[in-house]
């Protein structure tokens, strides 16, 4: 079985750090099957004058090919009108596609888009271009936030049906797909996995010595993650300053970045600037130093797919506090792995914050507990689904 892969959500040289979930998850199939990845660019004319503002601008200078963990990966340009044509998106992205898929055409058994829209819509359009099935994954946000726009929505209703198979990273994600008209016996629960060489319980005071940190006898809450507002980034702030000014010894550290960075910048500034630590973007190799540092892990999220971060959290044998959206809750299955709260409720989520920090916990008893498969079981099962579509 021979895989090609279209997605804008994966990492290049200009976004290293970009859906790491991706990467390690498609190198770990590349080594069951043949794999190429079209990791598609946004483009407009004129987009490098709008890269303050506008990701097709900052990305103009990402090669039209790059090796990346083996994989042999091309970056083809899509026509993308920001805050536009979202009626039409899916169609633009297969026709700027097109050329560079019938280039492949004979190559390839099975055609799979990681991302609903643009990407999956094209690729339903593409795959019968190459005369192979389409397979569409599902991540979180993709069915979460943009389907409930009624032109993406248009455009989901019709390309999710025609896929062979649609992936969900969670069961919640899979009846969000099955309430767009897919059969059940076509959709897949896929769970991503988690690199537990990387992500596993290490001793938290020298954790905070390899970072720096060496001395902070604080109570340590971590995010990481982007820093956007659908994130609950603002949210957590406003729910730490909440739990500061009840106590003294807690610290968050946020680890990312985003749209609302400066909305965060603002927030610290006044009043959190020795409680607070935005400590920017951190390569994926980094990221277990700063759970390990940490107490408890939080993921405000106004809405999730299956969010890899918490089980890496949980891998690294930290509690997690959390939003009960999406795919969250077949995560935090007990108050021994954290405790879950309402989205977007920041008095509750500080609560929650005081219990966490409060809390004793062995970290190998959550690393046990917690675990859920590396990416070599979850490329697996994504290799089945992949294979049931060409049966």
């Amino acid at each position: 079985m021979r895989v090609l892969i279209v997605t804008q959500q994966f990492p290049n040289s200009s976004a290293p750090l970009d859906s790491p979930f991706n990467r390690q998850q498609f190198a770990a199939l590349a080594k069951r099957c043949p794999v190429d990845v079209l990791a598609s660019i946004p483009w407009f004319p004129g987009a490098r004058l709008f890269a303050r503002w506008s990701a097709a601008g900052r990305l103009v200078g990402v090669p039209r090919e790059e090796r990346i963990d083996g994989l042999r990966v091309g970056h083809p340009r899509y026509v993308h009108l920001p805050r536009f044509g979202r009626s039409f998106a899916g169609a633009l992205y297969a026709a700027s596609l097109a050329a560079e898929a019938l280039r492949r055409r004979g190559r390839y058994d099975v055609l799979l888009s990681s991302f609903a829209f643009p990407d999956g819509v094209g690729a339903v359009a593409l795959a019968r271009l190459l005369g192979v099935p389409a397979v569409i994954k599902v991540s979180g946000s993709d069915m979460n936030v943009l389907a409930k726009l009624p032109p993406v929505a248009r455009n989901l209703r019709w390309a999710l049906p025609r896929a062979r198979r649609v992936i969900a990273v969670s069961r919640p994600l899979g009846d969000v797909v099955a309430s767009f008209g897919v059969p059940r016996e076509r959709i897949d629960i896929v769970y991503n996995g988690v690199d537990t060489a990387l992500f596993r319980p290490r001793d938290r005071a020298e954790a905070r010595a390899e970072l720096g940190q060496a001395g902070d006898g604080r109570r340590w809450l971590l995010y990481v993650g982007r820093l956007e507002p659908a994130k609950g980034v603002l949210d957590l702030l406003e729910a730490f300053s909440l739990l500061a000014g009840r106590r003294s010894d807690v610290r968050l550290v946020m680890v990312g970045d985003g749209s609302a960075r400066a909305a965060c910048a603002r927030a610290v500034a006044a009043g959190l600037e020795d409680r607070v630590l935005l400590a920017g973007p951190r390569p994926l190799e980094e990221v277990p130093r700063w759970m390990a540092a940490s107490d408890a892990l939080v993921l405000p999220s106004w809405a999730e797919g299956t969010p890899n971060v918490v089980l890496e959290a949980l891998a690294c044998g930290r509690r997690v506090v959390a939003t009960a959206v999406g795919g969250t809750p077949d995560l935090i299955t007990g108050s021994d792995l954290g405790e879950l709260v309402p989205p977007r409720n920041p008095r509750l989520l500080a609560d929650a914050l005081g219990r966490a920090v409060d809390t004793p916990y062995r970290p190998e008893a959550i690393a046990r507990a917690g675990a859920r498969g590396g990416w070599d079981e979850s490329a697996g099962r994504l290799e089945g689904s992949l294979r049931a579509a060409l049966a």
